[in-house]
């Protein structure tokens, strides 16, 4: 599990997943819906997941690695860029760990 990061002018910074991570939800966070729409519900309240959002934390399983997660969105999307890819879905994890929604 990443650790809680550091804090520097107010931001906590999270280390990157490396490629053998294998992300997946927080303790305590699990999906569920708001009316018709998919949500992630966690301890401090929920959010909304759509699009390749959506499609990037169903692939967080604890399962994948990370290097798994981005070479299936590459198939899914046809992209021929795997370094961005890999950035974007870093990013995106990295913004979800901050806020305690996802384990690495």
């Amino acid at each position: 599990m990443a650790s809680a990061g550091r804090v520097s002018n107010g931001v906590v910074r999270v280390p990157r997943p490396e490629h053998t991570s294998q992300p997946r939800l927080a303790p305590g966070c699990r999906w569920g819906t708001q009316g018709e729409q998919q949500v992630v519900l966690f301890p401090e309240g929920m959010i909304r997941v759509q699009g390749t959002g959506q499609n990037i934390l169903e692939l967080c399983d604890g399962q994948r690695t990370l290097q798994e997660i981005v070479a299936t969105l590459s198939e899914r999307y046809g992209a021929a860029d795997p370094v961005k890819i890999t950035d974007d879905v870093c990013s995106f994890l990295e913004a979800l760990q901050r806020k305690r929604i996802v384990d690495y």
